[in-house]
């Protein structure tokens, strides 16, 4: 398997015969133009397309397809050629690829063997766009992943490679894509009409027939990281298709609002049948709208949830909910994981629809598990102080299980002692540092050993010279839950939890704090940049994330097992087990 190119990225080309596959969910054109040392394409003799496939080195297909297959010999180019740019085109310039799955392109040599892909993501209101650059360096040949987009259409693209002519020759090369029949017909009679939607799908694939989704269907060097950012792009993907739901209903309330009142600023309309004719045209064009918008918001979340199944089913452990297979039979990684999985994040408009909320590794910020009452949650005290501990255990046992045996630990300071029946199977596995600290004395040894170790980790990382750290220094990441926070805290102790929290991260420690915000009430505004620099989750659903994107709020759900099952102990279970061959 080659590489996975993302965008911007370049690898070099062990061989000059090469192949390129082009892959699309409908019928694209595509071309290469070649061009000099600066890109610049001179004139359209030198650009390969359907209307003219062959130039010496380079052969494109001849009509618009769903899958292409392009060959380049670029030992055959002229030594004035130094770049050569792969292209695609939608037939129809009033498509575009934000309608439609990903392209994908893929190099390989002439033996079928692969170099690289690259899928052409975040395109959108674009027609065309610059899939691939071959281009000449240091003697040799690379290959450079662009997926510029051109929402203006071939023109606007040909244009910027420096072509004089780039309207004719855009122009030639849409008229020699068309089918026989549809040039024949003429433009008003071999195109769509413009008059009502327009149908994208190729014609020789039935709805039947569409391409399903695919795991790991985006890019990255490893199937972990390609699944990482599948999960995040359809993150992106239901917080835009919903932003767009939501801005036509605003639009249409705004504008059924609107028509009302200006039906009824008229006395000759306000009474009598034209001012109920008035009145039911409004609500006709506003139900129009929502129909055609809420049609294409149930499309998306169709594909996402279609894509969702498929997903679910292929995440590792890191990522993967507790009733996922993978767990039966599990063992401990040999690589370090790349992300974790808190929990899962919906919509209200997509409620059954849930998004896994992956976060990288290691943490850069600590975690705050809400043991306080939300306003959707009627449980009592005790058991809300119970679920959040489970949510902090469950998350413990999950980095635990997907860390190499010896790169992660865990320290807890439960300072009553109200933890001791879920902490309990983090302790007989072994996991743990030492016993829970105990008491006002237990917190202040725990605290003072934790700043004294990031104090010597972040001296040595700023000198350059980890080697010097003592022998036999433990090297692991370590994670502090601390259990009924601010019990058993004083001033000292709170200023310490906040240098951990600060510096920490950097220097591999990690902060999980259970508690209640109002049992610290007594200390007021000292604590207010501690809980702002923890991630807050809560053990029931609760909304209070916004998306990078568009800033909606999403439900949190904590990733948790199934009630009554013993999956967490079996996989602590490995871990102990692990741990014990180890040493």
């Amino acid at each position: 398997m080659g590489a996975e190119l993302v965008r911007g990225q370049n690898h070099p080309l062990p061989r000059t015969r090469l192949e390129i596959l082009i892959s699309a969910e409908v019928a694209v054109l595509v071309a290469a133009a070649l061009g000099d040392e600066g890109g610049r394409v001179h004139d359209g003799h030198r650009i390969a397309h359907p209307g003219a496939p062959v130039l010496p080195g380079i052969e494109v297909p001849r009509a618009a397809a769903a899958e292409h297959r392009l060959s380049a010999d670029l030992g055959e180019l002229s030594e004035a050629v130094h770049r050569v740019t792969v292209l695609l085109a939608l037939p129809d310039s009033a498509a575009r690829f934000g309608a439609t799955a990903a392209p994908r392109a893929t190099v390989t040599d002439a033996d079928g063997t692969e170099i690289v892909r690259f899928t052409l993501t975040g395109l959108d209101a674009e027609s065309a766009v610059v899939a691939l650059e071959l281009y000449r360096r240091q003697g040799g040949w690379k290959v450079r992943a662009v997926g510029q987009g051109y929402a203006e259409g071939l023109t606007a693209l040909l244009a910027d490679l420096g072509l004089p002519d780039a309207p004719d020759v855009a122009e030639a090369i849409h008229e020699a894509g068309r089918p026989s029949e549809a040039r024949a017909a003429g433009p008003s009679e071999g195109r769509p009409s413009t008059g009502g939607p327009i149908d994208y799908t190729h014609p020789g694939r039935q709805a039947s027939q569409q391409p399903q989704p695919i795991a790991g269907d985006a890019a990255g060097w490893s199937m972990e990281e390609r699944l990482h950012n599948q999960v995040w792009g359809m993150f992106e993907d239901l917080a835009r298709s919903t932003a767009a739901l939501r801005s036509a209903a605003d639009f249409a309330a705004a504008r059924l609002d609107r028509e009302l009142d200006e039906a009824l600023a008229d006395p000759r309309v306000r009474i009598g049948g034209a001012g109920d004719a008035a009145r039911k045209a409004a609500q006709a064009r506003h139900d129009e709208l929502m129909g055609r918008a809420k049609a294409a918001h149930d499309r998306d979340l169709a594909q996402l949830t279609a894509e969702a199944e498929v997903v679910e089913y292929a995440l590792p452990p890191a990522y993967a909910r507790w009733d996922s297979p993978v767990w039966h039979g599990h063992r401990m990684p040999t690589e370090l994981p790349q992300a974790v999985r808190l929990g899962d994040l919906h919509l209200p408009e997509s409620a059954y629809l849930r998004i896994p909320m992956l976060v990288r590794l290691p943490l850069e910020r600590g975690l705050w598990v809400d043991s306080g009452a939300t306003p959707a949650d009627f449980t009592d005290s005790v058991e809300r102080r119970r679920l959040a501990l489970d949510v902090a255990v469950a998350l413990a046992a999950r980095l635990l299980a997907v860390h190499p045996v010896g790169e992660f630990s865990v320290q807890v300071i439960d300072p009553a002692g109200a933890g001791a029946g879920p902490l309990g199977a983090l302790t007989r596995s072994g996991a743990l540092t030492g016993p829970p600290a105990r008491g006002t004395a237990g917190v202040a040894q725990a605290l003072e050993s934790l700043t004294r170790r990031v104090d010597l980790v972040r001296m040595a990382i700023g000198g350059g010279a980890t080697e010097a750290l003592p022998d036999g220094f433990d090297t692991a990441r370590r994670l502090l839950i601390v259990n009924d926070f601010p019990q058993g805290f004083d001033d000292r102790a709170l200023t310490r939890l906040r240098f951990l929290a600060d510096e920490g991260p950097a220097a591999g420690v990690h902060l999980l704090l259970v508690a209640d915000r109002a049992d610290a009430g007594e200390f007021g505004p000292l604590l207010d940049p501690l809980w702002r620099s923890l991630t807050r989750l809560t053990p029931s659903p609760d909304d209070h994330f916004a998306d990078p994107w568009v800033g909606h709020t999403w439900t949190f759900e904590a990733s948790l097992p199934p009630q009554g099952g013993a999956v967490v102990q079996q996989v602590l279970g490995a871990v102990s087990a692990a741990r014990i061959k180890g040493k």
